[in-house]
């Protein structure tokens, strides 16, 4: 379900620097040391990090993530310390991937069970908030297992071939983190194949999923984009295998296959393939087009797991697909819905059970442990989780999730927005903080009262939200733009003229949906950027996840065997109602059920595309 909640108040964010290379763009300090002893059985590499901001004069917070690599003999327990300059630098505990503790101005981490062994060149992120009164300085020195950090920041010669040495202050800004050993933060084709990399799509080239691909060049024109790179649905337990008779979809092990073929084929580049991980029990639980097969009141829960994403795991981790870099996108619209829709009763229930937050906590934990897989978690889009009081409660609930998992923030990769929505990637036009005749756009009906009015806004400040919540300073976030270009004829070339700002709004605005809350097979959509890596300061990457031409739900009902109910949302007639404003739908005719072909959309997709086809 992917509409628009209006808030009571509005509240402003608290401002957070974009993460960048540079440390002095950061406003946040990032310090490097190498722990040796006198007989090198222990040494080690550390770096520190913080994105810091400002609450007040001579006040303020900061989160600081911490990579401690080994570089010299093996370890198995730890304990890790150093001092803080400063007497008004405090640890906001708990603090995550160790036990914390600060007496005076010293910090102590000890290791968890998941983290304990470090083998020769292996590293483990640790980090936490924490408050600063005067002044923030980085640590002047760190120690492991009471040896001062002072020697290289080399792995040892018995290191693991796969191994390097910690992250440095060119790292990646979009950089996952790991506690397995891992390439270097700036790791491309070079990178050795399977280690698990900062960003996935740096330097990669993507999956085409044979299936998608023949349905888009078989249309007119559909040869332009039929070898763009599009996700993989796993939306229902009998998508995992191959079908049967009058079924022939391909099954995840085929798409993996297929995917190794193509990594063949394409030279030194790594190959990213994308997989949606889909299956929840009480699946999208305020909409009816796209629920699923398991109910929580069903043993949804049990059979999630070990019907579902056991055997998913257990294909991801053949070793004959570890060359891959397998993109896990974890349960599109669950954990927003526990935000603002628990005045529906199956949303109620996979609140009150703790179904959703389990289910996405078990697939986290067995897809985060196989090396070449990355996990990003859906955040909603800015049409949906754009008010403060949305967007801080929904950052606090994804980072209880992470805290959660085995390996708590690390198990999480980076986050996506507008998964299979139209939010429009920029608004060229106008911003939040455009003003029309001495009033904010914010009033406006389009607008609403939203904090961001276009989807790259949303997301660069949401993952800053993230890390201020704990997550670490090298989240990297995805943007689904494979429907939200909005080109064609109906496309503004520039601002309005009108001093009414509800007129100017909507003539100024490049998204054409009738109303922000819509989002069923939409009329007048287009293709949006094509994937890329790195497109922009904190996004590891534009995305196709819902391929373009399949359908969001159908018009009216139309029996299946998927679970797939009939949403009013869908049907070109319908009123609306509170959540879009009781505007009409703005959806297509005709449409099938989610997931099947829609030509007549992929035509329209095609015609709009933005930027245009050559």
């Amino acid at each position: 379900m992917r509409f628009t909640p209006r808030s009571g108040a509005a509240r402003s964010l608290v401002r957070r620097g974009l993460v960048a290379v540079s440390v002095l763009a950061l406003g946040s300090t990032m310090a490097v040391a190498a722990a040796t002893s006198a007989s090198a059985a222990v040494a080690c590499s550390v770096t520190y990090s913080t994105n810091e901001w400002t609450s007040g004069p001579g006040n303020g917070g900061f989160t600081a993530n911490l990579t401690i690599t080994n570089v010299g003999d093996a370890v198995d327990g730890w304990t890790f310390a150093f001092t803080f300059p400063n007497s008004g630098q405090k640890v906001t505990l708990p603090g995550w991937s160790a036990n914390w503790s600060q007496s005076g101005t010293k910090v102590t981490a000890t290791n968890l069970d998941w983290n304990k062994s470090l083998a020769p060149g292996a590293s483990t992120s640790i980090g936490f908030n924490g408050t600063w009164s005067g002044s923030n300085p980085t640590p002047p020195s760190f120690s492991l297992n009471g040896v001062t950090c002072n020697g290289t920041s080399s792995p040892s010669p018995s290191a693991s071939p796969s191994a390097s040495p910690s992250a440095s202050p060119s790292a990646s800004p979009s950089a996952s983190p790991s506690s397995s050993p891992s390439p270097s933060p700036s790791a491309s084709p070079s990178a050795p194949p399977g280690s698990h990399v900062d960003n996935p799509y740096a330097g990669a080239t993507g999956y085409v999923n044979p299936d998608w691909s023949a349905k888009a060049a078989s249309e007119p024109g559909g040869s332009k984009v039929a070898n763009v790179s599009t996700a993989v649905w796993l939306d229902r337990i009998a998508a995992i295998t191959s079908g049967s008779a009058g079924d022939n979809h391909m099954g995840l092990r085929d798409h993996l296959d297929e995917a190794v073929r193509q990594d063949a084929a394409n030279g030194s580049a790594p190959l990213t393939v994308e997989v949606v991980i889909y299956n929840l029990p009480n699946r999208d639980c305020s909409a009816l087009a796209s629920n699923g097969e398991l109910l929580i009141a069903e043993n949804g829960l049990n059979r999630y797991k070990t019907e579902y994403i056991d055997p998913i795991a257990a294909i991801m981790a053949d070793p004959k697909y570890k060359n891959l870099r397998i993109v896990s996108i974890v349960e599109i619209d669950s954990l927003p819905n526990l935000i603002t829709n628990l005045n529906v009763a199956k949303c109620s229930e996979a609140k009150s059970t703790g179904a959703y937050v389990q289910g996405v906590q078990y697939a986290l934990n067995k897809l985060h442990a196989i090396s070449n897989v990355y996990t990003y978690v859906d955040a909603g889009h800015h049409g949906w989780l754009g008010w403060d009081t949305n967007l801080g409660p929904s950052a606090d609930l994804f980072a209880e999730t992470a805290r959660g998992t085995t390996a708590g923030y690390a198990s999480v990769d980076g986050f996506i927005t507008n998964t299979a929505n139209y939010s429009a990637l920029t608004e060229p036009y106008y911003t939040i903080d455009t003003k029309v005749n001495g009033t904010s756009v914010r009033q406006s009906r389009w607008v609403d009262w939203n904090q961001y009015v276009d989807e790259l806004s949303y997301a660069q400040a949401f993952r800053n939200t993230l890390i201020s919540k704990g997550f670490p300073s090298t989240l990297g976030m995805l943007i689904d733009t494979s429907r939200n270009g909005w080109g064609g004829t109906a496309r503004p070339a520039r601002a309005s003229t009108s001093t009414d700002v509800n007129t100017f709004v909507d003539e100024s605005r490049i998204d054409r949906r009738i109303h922000a809350g819509n989002w069923c097979n939409q009329s007048g959509a287009g293709l949006g950027e094509r994937p890329k890596a790195n497109p922009a300061a904190g996004l590891d990457a534009y995305v196709w996840i819902k391929p373009p031409g399949e359908s969001d739900g159908s018009s009216s009902a139309i029996p299946n065997d998927e679970g797939k109910g009939f949403d009013q949302m869908c049907d070109p007639t319908y009123r609306g109602n509170e959540r879009n404003g009781n505007n009409l739908t703005g959806a297509l005719a005709n449409a099938p059920v989610s997931g099947h072909w829609f030509s007549s959309q992929f035509q329209e997709l095609l015609r709009n595309a933005y930027p245009p086809l050559s």
